[in-house]
């Protein structure tokens, strides 16, 4: 999906990187490893998309950090954009709608850190239709071509564990 909106690899990459979590601060030679793209062919798109108001810098030393900047009037559109393009808003959705009740729901690990490596690691806080979760997870990942990894705890396995989640990078979807 995101490779019919824009043309750069390079530029989906960031914006996967920088969108999903805006809290994920990076920069150029560590996007350009991750990557494994040459940091000149990096460093227009991060140019490009700063000079435009979508990312933020900020030197700290000799390095530059990037951060998908939340003050733009765009911010929530583009990360909306991109969540959708992985799936994970539908997933979401109808996690929400039809498993019963659910508290929260936190992406871990890798997804977190806005690293798409085909495994989205999933944590469902609530009271849960077991067998309805398994359905939408496979549906999901047919859908979005991707392995969804779920673990779901009650809200007070989640409180006496809260530091061992939390303490994984993490982004709280609802």
């Amino acid at each position: 999906m995101l490779t019919q909106l824009f043309t750069s690899k390079a530029r989906i990459k960031v914006l996967l990187k920088l969108f999903l979590n805006p809290d994920v601060s990076c920069y150029l030679r560590e996007l350009a490893t991750e990557f494994r793209l040459s940091p000149n062919a990096l460093k227009g798109e991060l140019d490009s998309l700063s000079e435009a108001g979508y990312l933020t810098r900020r030197q700290n030393g000799r390095n530059v950090y990037f951060r998908a900047n939340t003050t733009h009037p765009f911010f929530s559109e583009i990360s909306s954009i991109v969540r959708k393009s992985l799936g994970i808003d539908s997933l979401i959705e109808e996690v929400m709608k039809s498993l019963g009740r659910v508290d929260a729901v936190y992406i871990l690990d890798d997804y977190a850190q806005g690293r798409d490596t085909g495994l989205i690691d999933l944590l469902v806080v609530g009271e849960v239709d077991h067998a309805r979760l398994n359905e939408l997870v496979a549906i999901t990942e047919r859908k979005i071509n991707r392995k969804v990894r779920v673990m779901d705890v009650t809200p007070e396995g989640f409180e006496h564990n809260r530091d061992i989640f939390l303490g994984r990078p993490h982004w709280k979807v609802v």
